[in-house]
Order: structure tokens, then C-alpha cells, then sequence
């Protein structure tokens, strides 16, 4: 299924839009107080499955997370059921197109890809939502946009190179990059093929890729779960620039 129709054809053609939060030279100060926190509480999986734990509804009331809460969000991902079921269904491609031949088939063979597949997963979570934003104070949070159908679509994919530090100001996401791409060289010590520079890149992109569409879902989740599911959120999401 396309993610990317499904995101458009339930997207509103507007949504209200209220003061920029984080405008070039009106950065918000740095707060650390949870009561200045006024944003409805976003759903913890998406469709039940994909983890949902840094998605923020916008940069209204912007408070930059402490490492322990950035730790916090990358240990929620990682060891969500959801996590594991995204395992398996990537062990399962894997052992089906026979990616890694040494691994072999059976029970055996899928255990390996599983295994990999998850720590694939784990390492990447805590290298892109922990490690490397607490290195370079950059917010590893989803600011949904809130706003239009292509501009969001065009934001959500963009949200890979460009983030926000923690002053809130924005700035290239080299938390997704760098930490993507440690994780895919940390693999290559339990990857026993596929070791080349191309599988390399290939094993990034397929990291950068996952995370992109994972950000278009969270970006119209909002009208998703309203069209499929009929909840409303409690309040709508604001724009973001």
C-alpha cells in the first residue's frame, strides 16, 4: 500500500495555524519545567503497531529534553512490542529474498534474520534518539507541521536532514545521518555478507527510508486516526515552519 496516498487523501485542506514558536531570532528560552507542557498526549502506536513515543503536536511551548529523557525515548522505542513486530516482518523479507545465504532457511535461518533485524532496530533507535542528539544538543523529536497536503508530505520527508537543536532553533540533522550510519557499521560485525561499501549504502538508505515514512505517518496521523478510527484529537495540530 502506498503511504503516501493514503496520507493525501486524508490530509484537510487547512488547519488553523497559531504563532510561531520557533521563528529565526525569536528562538524560546531553554525550560526544563513539565507544567509548561500543554500538548494532548499523542497516541503511543500507530495503527497499533509502528512506535510513537516522540511525536510532538508542534513547537508551541517548545521545553528541550534533558539526556535522560532523550535515553528515555530511544529505550521506549527499542523495546516496544511494536519494535519486534517490525522485526520480524523485516526478517521475513529478508529470509524470503535470501539476503544473507549464509544465514541459511528454517527455524534456524529466520532466527538469525530475526535477531539481526531487531538489532538493526535497537542500535538505531539509541544511536539517532540518544546518543548522538545528547552529543550535539540536537531534539530528537517529530514536530508535526500540521498544516496543507504537499508542504506536509515535502516536511515529514525533509524532517530526516533538518531538525531542531535544543534551543529550538532548526538546524541539519546530523543525529539521523551520523547515528544511521554508525548503526549500519556496528552491523557489519554481525552481518556475516554483504559487507561492500554499496551494502553499506544500501542498508542506510533503507534506514533514512523507514524513518521518512515513518514521519509522513506521524505527520497525518491526526486525520488518520480520525478518518479510520474516528477518534479527534483535543486539540488540533499547529503549524510549524
Amino acid at each position: 500500500m502506498c503511504l503516501c496516498a493514503t496520507v493525501l487523501s486524508v490530509a484537510p485542506a487547512a488547519l488553523a495555524q497559531p504563532p510561531d514558536a520557533a521563528a529565526p531570532g525569536n528562538s524560546p528560552p531553554i525550560q526544563h519545567s513539565p507544567a509548561a507542557n500543554t500538548q494532548p498526549e499523542e497516541a503511543k502506536r500507530l495503527f497499533g503497531i509502528v512506535p510513537n513515543y516522540r511525536t510532538s503536536a508542534s513547537l508551541q511551548n517548545y521545553m528541550p529534553l534533558r539526556p535522560k529523557e532523550k535515553f528515555k525515548i530511544a529505550a521506549e522505542d527499542a523495546f516496544d512490542r511494536g519494535t519486534m513486530v517490525l522485526a520480524g516482518m523485516f526478517a521475513a523479507v529478508g529470509q524470503a529474498t535470501n539476503t544473507n545465504p549464509s544465514f541459511g532457511q528454517g527455524v534456524a535461518g529466520y532466527a538469525s534474520y530475526l535477531g539481526t533485524s531487531y538489532a538493526d532496530l535497537v542500535i538505531g533507535d539509541y544511536m539517532t534518539e540518544a546518543i548522538f542528539p545528547t552529543l550535539l544538543h540536537q531534539d530528537p523529536r517529530y514536530f508535526r507541521k500540521g498544516k496543507g497536503r504537499w508542504k506536509r508530505l515535502g516536511y515529514a520527508a525533509g524532517q530526516i536532514f533538518w531538525t531542531h537543536a535544543d534551543t529550538g532553533r532548526g538546524q541539519f540533522n546530523y543525529s539521523e545521518i551520523l547515528g544511521n550510519s554508525t548503526a549500519v557499521a556496528i552491523s557489519n560485525a554481525y552481518y556475516p555478507d554483504n559487507r561492500t561499501a554499496a551494502d553499506a549504502v544500501a542498508r542506510l538508505g533503507t534506514q533514512l527510508g523507514t524513518d521518512m515514512l515513518a514521519n509522513m505517518l506521524k505527520e497525518f496521523w491526526p486525520e488518520i486516526d480520525r478518518k479510520l478510527f474516528h477518534r479527534h484529537p483535543p486539540n488540533p495540530p499547529a503549524d510549524v515552519p
